[in-house]
């Protein structure tokens, strides 16, 4: 059984990814698909993985968990589980640790570490979904107003824009916490709203159509915003209807750039660490591009510089 660690990340329509795979979670398992969400992880299956403060000696509940997972896997296994899919953002840390911090998850190469030794070793592969980082942040900045923290300054908007930490210190850590492991990146801006490629491109299968259109979690607009969250708060946003950019232009300027360096370096091979994944649906060019020229230009001056003879 291949066993798939895909792991959002946050921001990164994870949540609707998950409840595609819900949905659908009977036909799937028909083509020998299973799928494990936040439902199943975060109920008490992962429980122990990472050290949490207990009466219990850590070492040992780290033991009950990996007990706990095998058991769940073999019972996978038995029901004709060929692929399974783990899929749980919270796996790589938190956006409010994230924001915390002023840079991407920090920790996730310790705690992928400690879930790859849980997981005993049957981890095939890694799904990472990444965002161009000014969309990142302001989204994960709007998830946070809207519940409940304040909006951040200018001081702290500087610090995020100025964070050296991108998607490739993320993947890099990934990869040296899961040495062998094989990691799949997917942009956020092809696989956003198109669950059943990204399905597609993971396992394999023939992935149903039916609620590949789920969004949920979205980004509140302006308006929203202002509508949810307490009056004080509302009062430091910014008038006007849209997407809320809290980042100035240089600032929007930064974070873009060193996106645009994460996926120069992923399309260049990553250093062997990781894979960009490409939407098969976007055909690139060839090495003798088509002739699409419709109209009369150089290539016909030759036979039209002629004046017209006499009579």
């Amino acid at each position: 059984m291949q066993t798939c660690l895909h792991l959002g990340a946050h921001r990164c329509a994870t949540t609707s990814f998950q409840e595609y795979l819900r949905q659908n979670a009977a036909e799937l398992e028909t083509q020998g698909i299973g799928f494990w969400g936040p439902r199943r992880t975060r109920n008490g299956l992962l429980h122990g993985v990472l050290p949490t403060p207990s009466v219990v000696n850590s070492t040992a509940l780290a033991k009950r968990a990996q007990g706990r997972i095998r058991m769940n896997l073999n019972h996978s296994r038995e029901r004709g589980i060929q692929q399974l899919i783990v899929s749980d953002e919270n796996l790589i840390g938190s956006t409010r640790t994230n924001l915390r911090l002023g840079g991407l998850y920090s920790g996730v190469g310790e705690r992928l570490a400690r879930y790859a030794e849980a997981f005993d070793g049957q981890i095939s592969s890694v799904a990472l979904n990444i965002r161009s980082l000014e969309s990142y942040w302001t989204s994960a900045l709007t998830y946070a107003v809207t519940r409940g923290h304040r909006v951040p300054s200018h001081l702290q908007l500087q610090n995020l824009a100025e964070s050296s930490r991108s998607w490739r210190d993320v993947i890099s850590d990934i990869a040296c916490a899961m040495p062998g492991v094989e990691i799949q990146v997917l942009p956020f801006e092809i696989f956003c709203g198109r669950p059943e490629l990204q399905l597609q491109l993971l396992s394999n299968c023939e992935a149903p159509r039916n609620h590949a259109r789920v969004r949920l979690n979205a980004s509140l607009r302006l308006e929203d915003l202002r509508a949810h969250v307490l009056t004080n708060t509302a009062l430091e946003l910014p008038e006007g209807e849209g997407r809320w950019r809290p980042f100035d232009e240089t600032q929007s300027a930064m974070l873009r750039e060193n996106y645009s360096d994460d996926l120069m370096w992923l399309t260049a091979g990553a250093d062997g660490l990781a894979q960009l994944v490409q939407d098969p649906e976007h055909q690139a060019a060839g090495l003798n591009l088509p002739q699409t020229d419709m109209t009369r230009g150089r290539p016909h001056d030759k036979q039209d510089r002629r004046l017209a003879g006499s009579g």
